[in-house]
């Protein structure tokens, strides 16, 4: 082969320059590029931000600088000529049923609670089972806390995460295993179990179709979730762990169909539970009467807390907040928290470490 041919062949067969996005910079700016030479319009969809143009440079380089950010954990796509895509230069994903988005962390200083720290860390352990309730094979996490005793018992949490979200949801996304770790070790909560379950009661296919999901779908996913963790994930949990029994021992949380999963589960099984969060919950019934139809103030003996929150700029706001008022009409005690911020998981992660400290087992 000719030098000059060589030379050619070399070039073309090199590979392309490593990119280098997302980069964060000291003052909590981040810079976003992707190499798209045949794009027409590329854009970045930011977690809890509007979309924004990014620009095209040389070689077909689109670059966008932001403002500085608040230190958070911020999913985030390019979306290419209208069809998203998870950044081809990142690592850290950010799983999802319906769509994988990438995800960058903007540290905090000091650190947030989400941020892996110089604490001492809990361990969190992947089960799998065979669930015959909901006619899968499926599986649940369990976080243990730093230096776990298997000879003592430990208070219970049960944390259920969001439509199109894993089992994992609450680890990968939520980073709740890093909030646990953090509030023990500043003596912020007490030192407990929390079992992270895969929040369907059918299977996932059946909800992940394009298709219109009926009423009746919802209804028979929650009601069959409740039932499946009841009964197939609590008592697997209960003979592998050494967890408390008694109600005010124990408590249910989620995030929006997980948190109306918390409530469903919770309030229909006060003599399991004590203490019940919702966040952003999702998943309304059009009777509430039906489906809390023994829930009376005769209950506020037994729930030890009723935690309710939401954002004023989320599009479920209106519902939690017709929820509270129907608590208020059967005089069941309760805490309703409305905070600024969407339906997004930085200020689901908030939530739960507010939930997190209100437990005083």
């Amino acid at each position: 082969m000719r030098p000059v041919l060589f030379v050619i062949a070399a070039a073309l067969a090199a590979p392309a320059q490593p990119v280098l996005s997302p980069e964060v910079h000291p003052d909590r700016r981040v810079s976003f590029r992707l190499r798209a030479p045949n794009a027409q319009k590329v854009e970045l969809a930011l977690e809890t931000f509007a979309r924004r143009p990014m620009q095209r440079g040389e070689g077909g380089m689109w670059t966008l600088t932001t403002e500085p950010l608040e230190p958070d954990i911020y999913g985030y796509s390019f979306v290419i000529d209208g069809t998203a895509y998870a950044d081809p230069s990142n690592g850290m994903t950010k799983p999802n049923a319906l769509s994988v988005s990438s995800a960058v962390l903007v540290p905090g200083d000091p650190p947030q609670l989400w941020e892996q720290t110089a604490v001492p860390h809990g361990t969190v352990r992947q089960h799998f089972y065979e669930s015959k309730i909901a006619g899968d094979k499926r599986d649940f996490f369990v976080y243990t806390p730093p230096n776990y005793d298997p000879k003592r018992r430990y208070p219970l949490l049960v944390l259920c995460h969001g439509f199109s979200d894993y089992a994992n949801g609450w680890t990968a996304v939520g980073r709740a295993h890093f909030i646990f770790d953090n509030l023990i070790a500043r003596g912020e909560t007490q030192p407990l179990i929390v079992v992270m379950a895969l929040g369907y009661g059918v299977p996932i296919d059946t909800l992940r179709t394009g298709a219109p999901r009926p009423p009746e779908i919802w209804k028979q996913n929650a009601q069959k979730f409740s039932e499946a963790l009841l009964t197939e994930v609590v008592p697997a949990v209960e003979r592998i762990y050494r967890v408390e029994q008694k109600p005010d021992r124990r408590a249910i949380a989620g995030l929006s169909m997980g948190g109306g999963e918390a409530l469903l589960t919770g309030l229909n099984h006060l003599d399991r539970f004590g203490w019940i969060g919702a966040f952003s919950a999702g998943g309304w019934p059009s009777s509430l009467d039906e489906v809390y139809p023994r829930l009376t103030e005769k209950d506020n003996a037994r729930i030890r807390l009723l935690w309710i929150a939401c954002g004023r700029e989320d599009r479920l706001v209106e519902p939690n907040r017709k929820f509270v008022d129907w608590l208020k009409s059967k005089g069941v005690r309760h805490t309703w928290v409305e905070t600024p911020g969407a339906h997004t998981w930085p200020v689901w992660r908030r939530y739960l470490a507010d939930f997190a400290r209100l437990l005083k087992w």
